[in-house]
């Protein structure tokens, strides 16, 4: 199951696998990997750019290196929280992060992302695939609306590293 048609480099391409319960997530930045990957590793760059726009996020602890961990909290207007926490297994310089990511409102949802960060002639393609414990997890995640705070942070990204 795909969720986009034809591409354009810089468009987010989300695609649900038929046979495992993972998503792929593939997009290109205008910017040398060494960019892309400090925005995903530098906290104060992180909170500039994860999620959708309509949240505002906290980060409670970032610790992006191998064995550390992180908990940051989005917030919506009318006030609702909602916690994301997960663990760092590997933090590979301008190569590759594999972590643990849980939604805090279904913390048995526990699932596993490797994003590699490719060179592309000067720009960066990034691949992000999450494995969940389950297809109905994975439906479920999609079914979530993550979608939309996926290609929106995608967006933010953009806008941040252009102003870099």
């Amino acid at each position: 199951m795909s969720t986009t048609g034809t591409h354009h480099p810089n468009e987010t391409q989300i695609v649900a696998a038929p046979e495992l319960p993972t998503i792929r997530i593939v997009r290109e930045f205008d910017a040398p990997p060494e960019r892309v990957f400090r925005a995903y590793t530098d906290p104060t760059l992180v909170v500039q750019w994860l999620g959708p726009r309509q949240l505002t996020m906290r980060i409670d602890r970032y610790d992006a290196h191998s064995g550390g961990s992180y908990r940051y909290v989005s917030r919506d207007d009318d006030g609702t929280e909602y916690g994301f926490h997960g663990v760092f297994h590997e933090v590979r310089f301008n190569e590759r992060i594999v972590q643990t990511f849980t939604y805090e409102g279904f913390p048995d949802a526990v699932s596993l992302e490797t994003v590699a960060f490719e060179d592309v002639a000067g720009r960066t393609r990034i691949t992000c695939t999450s494995m969940m414990d389950s297809f109905e997890t994975r439906d479920a995640m999609l079914r979530s609306g993550m979608e939309v705070g996926v290609r929106e942070g995608y967006e933010r990204l953009d806008e941040l590293l252009t102003g870099q």
